[in-house]
C-alpha cells in the first residue's frame, strides 16, 4: 500500500500552538467512576479529607467530573514552555526495519531533565502549593521520572522535597537518586525505618525490594505529620490524568495540521497518568460518537493489573492508610517482582483508566519484560533514542500491530507514547546484553491471596 511521505520527520508546534488548557475526561465519560470512599466509614471521601493530604486546588481538579476545560495558570504555561510542545514523531526507519504498511507516530516526553513526561503534572501540582503558601512536599517514586520531575518543579517554585524512592530502583539507579539531590531533594530508599508505614512493611516482607505502594504510605504519612506540607502523586489519581492531557492534546493538533487520524493508541500502563493523559482527547472524541479508535494499554507480565487484576475497592498504598478506589487491582498487599520497568510497579489502575477499561473502551495487554527489551533494542537501533523500559512496553505493542499490518496488508496509523528516555536504566539494559534478564509472572495463588484480603470492603 502507497504511503503518506509527504509528513516530516518530526512535528513540531509552535509555542502559540500549546494547550491553554487540560481536558478532563470525565466530563465526557456516559457513566462515571464510582467515588472514592474512606475506609472508615465506607462513605465517599469529602473535600476536606482530601485536603489534609493535597493542596487545595488539587482537590477541586479531582472533585470536577463536569467541566471539560480547565484553564492552565499562565504561570504554569510559561514553565511548560522550557520544554514544550514535545515533538511528534514519524517513526520512518522504524517502519522500514519492519517493512509495514502501517503509519507509526511517536509522542516524544523526554526532552527534558526528568526524561518523562512527570514534569507535566510536577509542575502544576508545585505551582498550586506555593500559591496555598506551603514550604514543603513530599512524594513517591519508583523508577525515579516522578521524583525527578517533582525535584525540579518544587526547586523552580521554591518549596522543599521528600522523596521516598523504592528501594530497588534506588539500588538500580543511584545516579538518577543524585539528580534529585542536585535539585534540593532529600531522598530516602523505601521502605525505610523512618516512618511507622515503612517499619511495619519491613516487619511483614523483610528484605523486601518495595513497591510504589509501599513509597506512597511513607510520603502520606510525612506529608499528614509535618506542618505546611502537602503530598504530591505522580499517577493515578484523576487531578494527574487531567494535567498530562496535554500530551494527547499537542498529539492530536500536530496530527491534525497533516490531516492524520489514528486507528490505534498506544500507551504503557502502570498507574494510568502516561496512557490517561495520551489518550483522554481522543477518549473524548470516541465518547461523544464523533470518531472510533482502538486504544490499547499495556502493561508488565509481573504486575498485571487489568489483565488478571479485579475490579474492586483498594488502597492506593500498602500502609492502608489512603482513600479507598474502585479500580482494577491486584491487592494493595502485593508485592511486584524487582523488574526493570520502576514506573509501572504499581498494584492498581486509575479509577479513569479502570472504568474504561472495565466499560470496554480500551484493549489491554502484558507483556514480559524479555520481550519489552528486545523491542526497546530495535527502537533504538533504528530512530536513535534509547527508551525507558516503560516506554518500551507500548513499542512492544507498536511493532506487534505494525507487523499485524504486515501480514494483513492493512495501512493504519499507529501512535504510541515514548514517555521517557532509558539512559538511566544501564543496569537493566546491560542484564539484558548480558543474557542474564529473566522473566517473573505472578501465580494465580498470589494474586487471590493479596486480593481476598480486600473482601471486607466490597460487600
Amino acid at each position: 500500500m502507497t504511503k503518506n511521505t509527504d509528513i516530516p520527520y518530526k512535528i513540531y508546534l509552535s509555542e502559540d500552538e500549546m494547550p491553554r488548557s487540560w481536558y478532563n475526561v470525565r466530563a465526557d465519560m456516559p457513566v462515571k467512576h464510582d467515588p472514592m470512599l474512606n475506609p472508615a466509614t465506607l462513605e465517599p471521601v469529602t473535600k476536606e479529607d482530601l485536603e489534609k493530604v493535597f493542596c487545595s486546588a488539587v482537590v477541586e481538579q479531582e472533585l470536577n467530573q463536569t467541566d471539560r476545560y480547565i484553564e492552565i495558570p499562565e504561570d504554569i504555561r510559561n514553565f511548560y514552555k522550557m520544554y514544550r510542545p514535545s515533538p511528534l514523531v514519524r517513526a520512518y526507519c522504524l517502519e522500514k526495519a519492519l517493512d509495514t504498511p502501517a503509519e507509526i507516530y511517536y509522542k516524544f516526553e523526554g526532552n527534558n531533565t526528568s526524561g518523562s513526561h512527570k514534569l507535566n503534572s510536577a509542575a502544576a501540582q508545585a505551582y498550586y502549593a506555593k500559591q496555598e503558601g506551603l514550604t514543603s512536599l513530599t512524594t513517591e517514586t519508583g523508577a525515579g521520572q516522578w521524583g525527578t520531575a517533582l525535584s525540579m518543579a518544587c526547586a523552580f517554585f521554591g518549596l522543599d522535597l521528600t522523596v521516598f524512592m523504592v528501594k530497588v530502583s534506588s539500588e538500580q539507579k543511584p545516579h538518577r537518586r543524585e539528580v534529585m539531590r542536585t535539585y534540593g531533594a532529600k531522598v530516602i530508599p523505601s521502605p525505610s525505618d523512618t516512618t511507622e508505614c515503612g517499619r511495619a512493611i519491613l516487619k511483614a516482607h523483610p528484605g523486601t525490594g518495595g513497591s510504589l505502594g509501599c513509597a506512597i504510605s511513607e510520603a502520606v504519612e510525612v506529608a499528614v505529620s509535618t506542618p505546611n506540607c502537602r503530598y504530591g502523586l505522580g499517577s493515578v489519581l484523576d487531578h494527574v490524568l487531567l494535567h498530562q492531557s496535554v500530551i494527547g492534546s499537542e498529539s492530536k493538533i500536530a496530527l491534525d495540521k497533516y490531516g492524520v487520524h489514528p486507528d490505534i493508541i498506544i500507551g504503557c500502563a502502570g498507574g494510568g497518568s502516561n496512557l490517561g493523559g495520551l489518550i483522554s482527547p481522543f477518549m473524548g472524541e470516541k465518547l461523544r460518537g464523533e470518531r472510533d479508535y482502538r486504544f490499547i494499554a499495556v502493561e508488565p507480565a509481573s504486575c498485571p493489573s487489568l489483565t488478571r487484576g479485579k475490579y474492586l475497592y483498594d488502597f492506593g498504598d500498602t500502609g492502608k492508610i489512603t482513600p479507598l478506589m474502585k479500580m482494577y487491582t491486584l491487592g494493595c498487599d502485593f508485592i511486584p517482582s524487582a523488574n526493570h520497568a520502576g514506573g509501572l510497579r504499581y498494584h492498581g489502575m486509575s479509577a479513569v483508566v479502570s472504568k474504561l477499561y472495565h466499560d470496554g473502551y480500551i484493549e489491554a495487554r502484558s507483556v514480559e519484560q524479555t520481550s519489552v527489551f528486545k523491542a526497546a533494542e530495535m527502537f533504538a537501533r533504528t530512530e536513535g533514542i534509547l527508551p525507558a523500559p516503560e516506554s518500551s512496553h507500548a513499542i512492544r505493542a507498536a511493532i506487534d500491530e505494525a507487523l499485524k499490518c504486515k501480514e494483513n496488508g492493512e495501512k493504519k496509523a499507529i501512535l504510541f507514547g515514548l514517555t521517557g528516555t532509558g539512559y538511566f536504566d544501564m543496569t537493566a539494559y546491560k542484564k539484558f546484553n548480558d543474557g542474564e534478564m529473566s522473566d517473573y509472572i505472578p501465580t494465580d495463588e498470589e494474586i487471590e491471596k493479596s486480593v481476598a484480603q480486600l473482601m471486607p470492603y466490597n460487600k
